[in-house]
This record gives C-alpha cells, sequence and structure tokens, in this order.
C-alpha cells in the first residue's frame, strides 16, 4: 500500500470496508468523508486519472475555470469603461485559456487527494463492476490481476458524461460535445451550438465573447425555461449584443464535415456553416458497465438509478448520489446528497435535503436565483410584489462597468416573505446566498429594508430592491385607504 492509503498494486486477499465508494466525484468523496468521519472504514474506487470525478477533470471547474479566463483575458467586464475593442490579449489562444484551467485542476486534485488521505480514505484505481451485491471488481490496464473489495454499504457515485445523439459522428475536432471542446487546438470563427440548455449557454456565452459567431440551435420554443423570464430575456437581449444568433424552434437532421468546416442542416430546411459544431443535448449515466444486474439494480434510458429520499436504490445497503440519479445534478447538491446518504447508511441523525436550493448559470453574464420564480407564484394564485435594483443606480455597478445586470425580490403581500430572488449580471452566483439565507431563516423583506450594506457593493442591490417593493406596497395602502 502506497504512503497515505493509496492502493497501486495487486492485493492478494478480499479486502472489506463499511463503506465503497464508486466515483470520486462531490457526492462520492463528501460520502466516504462523511463516513471517515462516523469512524468507519472506507474506500474509494476512481478511475485512473479522473480523481476528483467529471466535476474537476472536465465538467464544472474547468468550464468555470475557463470562464475565468475568458472574461479576464477579453477584457469583457472593462469594455464599458475602455471601449468595445478593449482586450487584455488581443489575440488569444486556446493555450491561454487552459493553461488556467490545467492549473486549478491540478490545485483541485490535490485537495481532493489530501482530504481522502487525511480521513483515512483507501483509494484504489481502476473500472469498478459488481461482482455481486456487495462486492465489487476493480481493474486497471496496468495491473495484470484485479483487485475485489467487499463493503457493507456501497454508494455508487459515478456521475454522467455527455449524451451523443446517434447518427452524428463526433470526431473531437469538427464535431465535439461539452468534454471535447476544452481540447480544441484554435478558436473557432464560427460555431453552432446545438442544445439551449445550462451547458450549451454557458459555452454559447464563452466563445461568443471571444468573438466567435455563435448559432444556437433548440428545439423548444425558448431557452432556461425553468428560469425567470424576464432574465432569461435580459441574458438573451446580452448575448445577441454579442452576436448570437438563436434558432428556436428548429431541429438538427444532419451535420456534414467538410475540409473547411461543417454544414448543419435543420429539419425547417435551413443550412448553417460553421467552422465547429458543439452538441449539448444532455448527460448520460456512467453506469454501462457497472454490472448493475449482478447487484439486483437497473438503470434507465439515461443510465440513471432510481433511488428513495434516503438516496437508498431499491437494494437496502446499495445507495446513490449526484449527477447519475438525475434531477438535479449539481455539484452542490451532489455533495450533500452524499454525506446524507452516509449518514443513512448508518444510521446517523440528520435533517436532510433543504428545499432551499440555489441554481447558478456562469454564463457571461452570470444568472442565479432561489425560490419561485413570478411563472410559479401565479399559477399557485400567490399575491406577490416585485423589487427591481438596476447595477446601473449601484456605485459598485459603475465601478465594475456592469449597467446591465439586476436583481428582482419577490414578495408575499400577505406577510412580507421574501418568495423569490432573481439576478442577472456580475456576482449573481455569490450574491444569490443573501437572498438564501433570508428564506430560510423565514425572514421578511423589511430585514432587507433595514440592514446597513457596505457601500459601495453590489449587495446594496438587495436594499434598493427591497425599498421598491415597500413604496410599491405603501402606493397599494394608500389607495385603499
Amino acid at each position: 500500500m502506497a504512503a497515505g492509503g493509496v492502493h497501486l498494486f495487486l492485493m492478494s486477499s478480499m479486502q472489506e470496508f463499511d463503506l465503497v465508494v464508486i466515483g470520486s466525484g462531490p457526492g462520492g468523496q463528501k460520502a466516504a468523508i462523511a463516513a471517515a468521519k462516523l469512524g468507519k472504514s472506507v474506500a474509494v474506487i476512481e478511475r485512473g486519472l479522473m480523481l476528483g470525478g467529471v466535476c474537476v477533470n472536465t465538467g464544472t471547474i474547468p468550464s468555470k475555470t475557463l470562464r475565468e479566463a475568458v472574461v479576464y483575458l477579453t477584457g469583457m467586464s472593462q469594455r464599458e469603461l475602455y471601449g468595445a475593442s478593449y482586450r487584455v490579449k488581443e489575440k488569444i489562444t486556446p493555450a491561454d485559456l487552459l493553461a488556467r484551467t490545467r492549473h486549478v485542476i491540478g490545485r483541485e486534485i490535490d485537495v481532493v487527494r489530501s482530504q481522502l488521505m487525511r480521513n483515512r480514505v483507501e483509494l484504489y484505481v481502476g473500472h469498478a463492476h459488481f461482482i455481486d451485491a456487495h462486492t465489487l471488481k476493480v481493474e486497471d490496464p496496468n495491473r495484470a490481476e484485479s483487485i475485489s473489495v467487499s463493503g457493507r454499504n456501497i454508494v455508487i457515485a459515478t456521475g454522467t458524461k455527455p449524451l451523443r445523439p446517434s447518427g452524428v459522428e463526433f470526431d473531437d475536432s469538427r464535431v465535439l460535445d461539452s468534454d471535447g471542446i476544452l481540447d480544441l487546438k484554435t478558436i473557432p470563427t464560427s460555431m453552432v451550438v446545438v442544445g439551449a440548455g445550462v451547458i450549451g449557454i454557458e459555452y454559447a456565452s464563452m466563445f461568443a465573447a471571444l468573438g466567435t459567431k455563435v448559432t444556437v440551435v433548440e428545439k423548444r420554443p425558448t431557452m432556461l425555461d425553468f428560469c425567470d423570464p424576464e432574465i432569461v430575456e435580459a441574458l438573451r437581449f446580452h448575448l445577441r449584443d454579442l452576436a448570437v444568433t438563436f434558432r428556436f424552434g428548429e431541429e438538427v437532421t444532419a451535420v456534414d464535415v467538410g475540409a473547411s468546416g461543417t454544414v448543419t442542416t435543420l429539419a425547417s430546411g435551413k443550412q448553417i456553416p460553421a467552422e465547429t459544431v458543439m452538441y449539448s443535448a444532455g448527460r448520460q449515466g456512467q453506469t454501462e458497465d457497472l454490472d448493475l444486474e449482478a447487484a439486483g439494480l437497473e438503470a434507465d434510458a439515461r443510465g440513471r438509478i432510481f433511488v428513495d429520499d434516503d438516496y437508498q436504490t431499491k437494494v437496502d445497503h446499495i445507495y446513490a448520489v449526484g449527477d447519475v440519479i438525475g434531477f438535479p445534478a449539481l455539484a452542490a447538491t451532489s455533495m450533500d446528497q452524499g454525506r446524507l446518504a452516509a449518514y443513512h447508511a448508518f444510521g446517523e441523525p440528520c435533517k436532510g435535503m433543504t428545499a432551499l436550493q440555489p441554481i447558478g448559470i456562469y454564463s457571461i453574464p452570470e444568472v442565479s436565483y432561489v425560490g419561485a420564480s413570478e411563472v410559479d407564484l401565479t399559477k399557485d394564485s400567490i399575491p406577490y410584489e416585485v423589487g427591481v435594483s438596476r447595477y446601473r443606480e449601484l456605485a459598485r455597478g459603475q465601478i465594475a462597468g456592469d449597467s446591465y445586470g439586476m436583481l428582482k425580490l419577490l414578495v408575499s403581500t400577505e406577510d412580507l416573505t421574501l418568495l423569490g430572488v432573481h439576478i442577472f449580471g456580475s456576482n449573481a452566483t455569490e450574491m444569490v446566498h443573501i437572498g438564501q439565507a433570508v428564506m430560510g431563516c423565514g425572514g421578511t423583506v423589511e430585514y432587507l429594508v433595514d440592514a446597513v450594506f457596505n457601500y459601495p457593493t453590489f449587495s446594496e442591490a438587495y436594499k434598493v430592491a427591497a425599498l421598491d417593493v415597500m413604496n410599491k406596497l405603501r402606493a397599494l395602502a394608500q389607495f385603499r385607504a
């Protein structure tokens, strides 16, 4: 056994643990550490170069780091002050972008490895598949023979990979998925993004900021339909300003690749020439190689595993967490799912997952929200009032060069509680947690009216929006009087 409990060679006998976790992404890592903190023996099985899972290696961390590099190198946040042609670096290459990405990935892998070592979690390198409901075989191409490990409890946290539609020939050069986009050798002059979900819109905004002519094709009539419509419209307007073209209600029927690029054909007959096509067609659970049947389990057509509210599968001692169980498929929620699954497995009391979950979309600019939308409240006949603060009214917005951002509060007209917070613009994914904290404590908009915020900050938008709500309610009260 290598220092720190990392197994890299053949073990002659079966190794038995209280918990075996398949996958070291956010869900698997937190499940392993939670169990270790309870004094249990824990093993994590992970593929060769994927410590930290999809989150660290191909998903959340690299894409958000790439975004940060794009925002910095293109000078996007400074163009309001220094002009539309302002750039930190005139000719940006993939090497410029990926240098930062590789650095952050390396550091994050070190953090994951250190946390597992500190908590005496054994790490097995290789591909896992079930032999029976308690036993897993771990195979590594670099080893002559496989290893078998047994767990009293097992957590499946294998995550997902990009879904590749049948009939589309991916070549990792002209036709790519969201994993392949990280390996581009040049920044394309034009790109078709198929799918206007979170990942599609995030990458569309990044490449548009880099100067790529982007066309987004989406078969649904709109994008991000789970978000507040006003916020989505603001994002769409901003992306159009970056020369993004949207083709809603359109379906791709063919992608032809030639020497100079691609031509994407739509069901309506339209054809779109572009240097590169990126598919963002959803995600597929990584369960096909687990031999789930041997453990008495099965996955659906998307490779997802069904679990109950405690993340328990139909086999009592086997749990599943993270993207492999489907919605909401976020790194943040996966972490809590892993922790809660471990607690349940060992009878540790816990409150369960909170219903109040923030959503963050790392487009350029950011979008984030928590709680209900206007659509939700209207559908449920819940009376509310809206308070809005626009970044251009904030000193911090002027300093940062953000004149387009906005924060919207939805407030109950019956008891003044905060029902929803929706933000578009700089620091949206950070700012949303103030509203989340107020909502989680059952606070009212009056707290935000009375609170003193540092000046100048984006957080001051909460006070401006809260005062806006109270002024509207005061006018309504005067009318009734």
